[in-house]
């Protein structure tokens, strides 16, 4: 077999052009007057105007929907001191997060080496673990 006697599995049809003449009729099933009978009428897509009601996201780090915020060990080790306590408002003020979430996670990747006391926030099983061998305490988020 050669490249010039491939053939195609299922051969390809001819679109149907209508309203030339013969057996679909003049109005060639699109009715009488109006835009719809129009050749290249221009109905407005329905997607469209869906996404025109949604509101528009300002912005890269839009993020509505979000609830929590998750952030690592690792940038609590960078920007706290040994002793300190780590809360929302500080987390905020240092610039870690941004204040878009009502809520903050602190999750266990990197390695901590200050004993940094912890209050309002949710703190994940391996973090906790983490930061009890490092000398530092947990106070737990109300709610």
């Amino acid at each position: 077999m050669q490249i010039h006697e491939i053939q195609p599995k299922n051969r390809s049809k001819n679109k149907k052009r209508i309203g030339r003449g013969g057996k679909r009729g003049t109005y060639s099933g699109k009715g009488i007057k109006g835009q719809s009978s129009r050749a290249g009428r221009k109905m407005p897509p329905a997607v469209r105007d869906l996404v025109k009601r949604y509101p528009k996201l300002r912005g890269y780090d839009f993020h509505p929907f979000r609830k929590v915020v998750s952030i690592n060990l690792k940038d609590i080790e960078n920007n706290f001191k040994d002793g300190e306590e780590v809360s929302y408002a500080l987390l905020v003020e240092r610039k870690v997060i941004k204040q878009k979430s009502p809520s903050v996670k602190i999750l266990g990747d990197g390695e901590i080496s200050k004993a940094v006391n912890i209050s309002g926030c949710m703190i994940s099983k391996s973090a906790k673990e983490k930061i009890e061998k490092a000398g530092g305490k947990i106070i737990e988020k109300n709610g």
